[in-house]
């Protein structure tokens, strides 16, 4: 499915790393290199399959260095492609392409490795009914970002920070004095659009929980047979079944017989801290 992120959250990222990039005095490669007033032509083409993520990105790094440049995506966030597609053709001034080559494809093989590894773990999970999420484990400034491309690869997004829902964790309820006076105290703070989610280690948390009706229980590193009893628990609760998210432990060898045990969401801190970048190339014509 294509996506689409506003260029308002993407440019102030792609600029910053530009600046990076370019220091205190530019390219001065190209800037001895490279003709003034040169013109170059090229694409972005990827060395291996995957899911397309972040190629505005290239758009806004290019345009940012040379403001006349042309551009053509030939796909879109969402999109699979396989090795030797071409995703982007391009042209603008020499200079500026070549400053902001690395740029762009820092980002687009990043967020492309984050979309691709995402859809492996969707497909791994197929016809059971539960869904992958992220989680806040994301490089610091590219959030947005990140996220953009787990949905491009067709997982779902976990809060985006501390302020849009509530997640009692272990060391939340350690301080509170139990899982049940957490849930209570949250909700009393809490407004009607804000969820509740709270973080249980075992069964007997489990049934703690289930007496205060959160929106949400995470189900941390339970085994299997806990994952199976926790399901069939909360099925039976006279409270109503919230919605059950299985973490810890979960990769691709683990993540469907996490599914099969009933969980609603399977959070993966991996799709984001661990995705490998994916290789793609400029290539001048």
């Amino acid at each position: 499915m294509t996506r689409q992120l506003p260029d308002i959250l993407i440019d102030p990222v792609v600029r910053m790393a530009l600046a990076e990039d370019l220091g205190r005095a530019g390219d001065i490669t190209a800037q001895a290199c490279i003709p003034d007033g040169a013109r170059m032509r090229a694409v972005f083409a990827a060395r291996q399959s995957g899911v397309l993520a972040g190629v505005d990105c290239v758009r806004l790094a290019l345009l940012a260095m040379d403001p006349a440049a042309t551009i053509d995506l030939k796909a879109r966030d969402g999109d699979a492609f396989e090795a030797g597609a071409v995703l982007v053709e391009a042209e603008a001034d020499a200079r500026a392409f070549l400053a902001a080559e690395r740029t762009a494809l820092n980002l687009l093989g990043r967020l492309c490795g984050v979309a691709t590894l995402t859809r492996a773990y969707v497909e791994a999970v197929a016809g059971t009914g539960a869904r992958i999420a992220d989680t806040r484990k994301t490089t610091p400034g590219l959030r947005a970002l990140e996220k953009h491309a787990v949905a491009c690869g067709g997982g779902v997004n976990h809060r985006f920070g501390l302020d849009d829902a509530i997640l009692i964790k272990d060391n939340h309820v350690a301080v509170c004095g139990g899982v049940g006076e957490a849930i209570r105290r949250a909700r009393a703070m809490a407004g009607h659009l804000v969820k509740i989610e709270i973080e249980v280690d075992g069964l007997d948390q489990l049934d703690e929980a289930l007496a205060e009706r959160p929106d949400v229980i995470m189900l941390d590193n339970f085994s299997l047979e806990d994952l199976r009893a926790a399901v069939a628990r909360a099925g039976a609760s006279s409270f109503g079944r919230p919605v059950l998210e299985a973490s810890g432990g979960v990769n691709l060898q683990t993540v469907r017989a996490i599914a099969v045990t009933g969980v609603n969401v399977i959070s993966v801190g991996a799709l984001t801290h661990s995705a490998p970048s994916l290789d793609i190339g400029l290539d001048a014509l």
